[in-house]
């Protein structure tokens, strides 16, 4: 699995911008990826050093469309920490 293809898209809300204040930064992960591997992901990606990294599994939810019942999909949560004085450039708009 190449690097690029682990990291599929930051999750953007007001929840994660507040704690992307805090050095936080959230991730949506590919369901295989485990967390060396986020954490080298985010190393080579973005050129900082990565101190943390905690991972959850996003349950489905029930969804309905008119008659039909159905779910959402599951996805994988990353949540990478880094250390103070560091940040990620594309998040911060620069």
């Amino acid at each position: 699995m190449n690097y690029e293809s682990i990291l599929i898209e930051p999750v953007l809300s007001e929840k994660t911008n507040t704690l992307r204040e805090q050095g936080k930064y959230v991730f949506k992960v590919d369901a295989r990826a485990n967390k060396l591997d986020i954490k080298e992901a985010v190393r080579r990606l973005f050129s900082v050093h990565p101190t943390d990294c905690n991972i959850l599994n996003v349950a489905g939810k029930p969804k309905r469309l008119r008659s039909r019942k159905g779910w959402t999909a599951t996805w994988k949560k990353a949540v990478v920490t880094l250390p103070k004085g560091e940040k990620i450039a594309i998040f911060e708009g620069v």
